[in-house]
């Protein structure tokens, strides 16, 4: 029976055979501390047999108030850093209980909405968010950024978003955000 719980220090050590894919970032050991350390109550693991098989980085978060009026400032509102399941616990439905988790913390917070970015090319993890109800509000032009070289192009990323009970006018998703872009 998988457990969901909050990430401890020691754990940090212990995420390896999450990030065993193209698509999963890996991260050094202050990145994943930071987190731990800023947002405790946004960073789960899933365990199964005493094994960690998955975890959900997030944060609250908002832009600063200087960039009140600005067509891009962000209110507040929960974000997924990284969320990730060893190749061989997918289709569990364990990134659904992580995201869902997330989701809960971030409205205890009272956010209001969580966010992602995906690169375009991840069919799989897309498909994932929409059926969790998240719709992409916007298209970053070459956020995943190509090669040194040149000889790797860079990638655009969707802004998945999903409304939080305090959005109630659903004022911070909408539709065709594929066709808008952010260069």
């Amino acid at each position: 029976m998988p457990v969901i719980r909050r990430v401890t220090p020691s754990d940090l050590f212990h995420l390896n055979t999450c990030n065993l894919d193209a698509y999963t970032e890996n991260y050094d050991i202050n990145f994943y501390l930071t987190y731990l350390t800023k947002w405790p109550s946004l960073f789960f693991c899933i365990e199964e047999n005493s094994q960690i098989v998955g975890y959900m980085i997030g944060k609250v978060e908002s832009s600063p108030e200087y960039m009140k009026n600005s067509e891009h400032y962000l209110p507040w509102h929960g974000h997924v850093t990284a969320l990730t399941v060893a190749p061989q616990y997918r289709r569990l439905g364990y990134a659904k209980l992580l995201t869902r988790a997330l989701e809960k913390a971030c409205e205890a917070q009272n956010a209001w909405f969580v966010d992602l970015f995906v690169r375009e090319s991840n069919a799989t993890a897309i498909k994932l968010y929409e059926s969790l109800g998240y719709t992409v509000f916007r298209r970053v032009v070459d956020y995943y950024s190509g090669d040194v070289s040149g000889a790797m192009k860079g990638e655009d990323a969707f802004d998945m978003r999903i409304p939080l009970k305090r959005d109630l006018k659903k004022e911070h998703v909408r539709e065709n955000g594929r066709d808008v872009l952010i260069l």
